[in-house]
């Protein structure tokens, strides 16, 4: 059940935060057959028909692979007299919708792709979808589409990159058939700042090469943009390539983690019916796939990158942390962290369990390892030890020492609004010309977790923009426990009001705080949690 209690202006119902269809609560994963077969003739029926099947047999589909796509070359140059889209025969003999038909009886999902200009990205030149929108999008839920790619060729006719794939969303919508909406603008007009409420995933990058040079830049770019993704919204670096030749099984596993780790879509880029074991090994393991699907739904931030050695970390929704520690270089290297710095607190000894290798070793703070040339080693660490709870009564929050702490500019500021750099550099906490002596500054996305070990009955906060921000910025702010919704403020502006939000906790082990940002992207999002408190008996 979601609480919103209003401001003194009355209550307000919550408001989307992604686009409101309800898919990709945690990122696609699935196939695209596009790095293994661009356009040549082995992109057939027979070749998704055969891939569906090994989804089964191979144990992707219990791995949690479930969406079968197809990318371009799949139509016919020319729309027929009616104006619709005309599968390949040569390709699809069958059609469309009876290969969606296969893919369905599997159990599995089924995805189409064009593009939101006058042709695809081939050099054949297939119609794309703009100002065919409603009808490109009723055929394809007549077929049985569940995922749409909408990629960014051809012309596009004046109309500017959100108009178009707003558009489409629109249409989809329109359908009343549950569809992905899978954005392909390359990350050109920055999508992550418009693309919330418009898509589930956006292009981040250009297209992806089977190489490690490519994969590197491509992870570069994306790193940095974790505080856009949330449940329903992915930053996407494009499919994956492991599998097809073009990098060693080290480099291999590590584009895995790393996908993983920023909550990309998992898109199998590979001929599944001739590779190896090693491949299937990398692409089925549970536990590194785990910090991809997590239900929090937090793309992993980067502490340090210096001197190509990177560590990642990346909250979860039971608490732990996934740290990962990537050598770019071409020399072992020992890369560390301490589990403070991972946003790890109120304990006193960590449980670290190393995701490919099954190594399970204890600290008391510090997480380092020994990193062979272009590895990634990747831990999940527990908390162990003795855990500080609540008092009894009702306590500021901001007295409280957080089991998780995360902030996408500068550190969660206590009793201080988010100056986005050094801690202590905000302000008194003020919404709506109202001052809070005590509270949470923080900048969103951002996350805070405190454990309650199942003696509270109700957390209670106002929330809001802080004045500092002036008119801009929006956000949403979220109450979490036990891996549900509690509470939400829904859509605050930096014009709002502070509103009262209130969410039961009873039993529970922890409560989980979420900044989000909304249909403006990140900017100026200095939220508030003033005058927030947890009662405990």
């Amino acid at each position: 059940m979601v609480t919103v209690v209003g401001s003194a202006a009355g209550p307000s119902a919550p408001r989307a935060v992604a686009v409101e269809n309800g898919l990709a609560r945690t990122p696609a994963m699935g196939f695209n057959n596009w790095n293994a077969t661009h356009c040549r003739a082995e992109f057939n029926e027979q070749m998704v028909s055969q891939i569906a099947d090994l989804f089964v047999a191979r144990g992707l589909k219990d791995a949690g692979y479930t969406y079968v796509n197809l990318d371009d070359c799949w139509a016919l140059p020319a729309r027929n007299a009616a104006g619709n889209l005309v599968p390949d025969p040569a390709r699809f003999p069958s059609g469309i919708k009876a290969v969606a038909d296969y893919v369905h009886a599997k159990g599995l999902k089924f995805g189409i792709y064009t593009s939101a200009g006058t042709k695809t990205c081939n050099e054949l030149g297939f119609p794309g979808g703009i100002n065919h929108e409603q009808q490109d999008a009723n055929l394809f839920a007549s077929w049985g589409v569940d995922y749409l790619k909408y990629d960014n060729c051809g012309d596009h006719l004046g109309q500017s990159a959100q108009e178009r794939y707003t558009k489409m969303r629109d249409a989809l919508a329109a359908t009343g058939r549950p569809i992905l909406f899978s954005i392909c603008e390359w990350g050109q007009n920055a999508p992550w700042d418009w693309a919330q409420p418009v898509g589930n995933s956006w292009r981040t990058t250009g297209d992806i090469s089977d190489n490690w040079a490519s994969m590197l830049g491509i992870f570069k770019a994306n790193v940095g943009l974790a505080h856009h993704a949330q449940r329903g919204g992915w930053n996407d670096p494009d499919m994956l390539e492991v599998g097809n030749g073009g990098m060693t099984a080290t480099e291999y596993r590590s584009h895995f983690t790393l996908w993983a780790m920023m909550n990309a879509p998992l898109l199998i880029g590979a001929d599944l019916r001739g590779a190896s074991q090693e491949t299937f090994d990398i692409l089925t393991n549970r536990d590194v796939i785990a910090l991809d699907q997590d239900g929090l739904g937090v793309q992993a931030g980067e502490i340090t990158g210096a001197n190509g050695l990177h560590v990642l970390t990346k909250p979860l929704d039971n608490g732990d942390v996934a740290v990962a520690l990537f050598n770019e270089t071409g020399a072992t290297a020992t890369i560390g962290t301490t589990a403070a710095a991972a946003g790890l607190r109120n304990a006193t000894s960590f449980s670290l369990r190393e995701l490919w290798t099954k190594a399970v070793t204890t600290s008391t703070g510090t997480i380092s390892a020994s990193v062979p040339a272009h590895a990634t080693v990747v831990y999940r660490v527990s908390r162990a030890g003795t855990f500080t709870a609540p008092p009894a009564g009702t306590t500021p929050v901001s007295a409280l020492p957080a089991s998780l702490s995360a902030s996408a500019w500068g550190p969660v500021e206590i009793d201080r609004s988010n100056g986005e750099r050094a801690g202590g550099d905000g302000r008194t906490l003020t919404i709506g010309g109202t001052t809070y002596a005590r509270g949470l500054g923080v900048h969103a996305r951002s996350e805070v977790r405190y454990y309650l070990g199942g003696r509270c009955t109700s957390f209670q906060a106002w929330t809001g923009l802080d004045d500092e921000t002036g008119t801009e910025g929006s956000v949403s702010l979220e109450v979490w426990g036990n891996g549900s919704l509690l509470a939400s403020s829904g859509v605050v502006h930096g014009t709002d009001a502070a509103k009262r939000v209130t969410a039961n906790v009873t039993g529970l082990q922890y409560v989980h705080l979420a900044a989000l940002p909304t249909v403006d992207g990140s900017r100026y999002d200095h939220a508030d949690w003033a005058d927030a408190t947890i009662t405990c008996t």
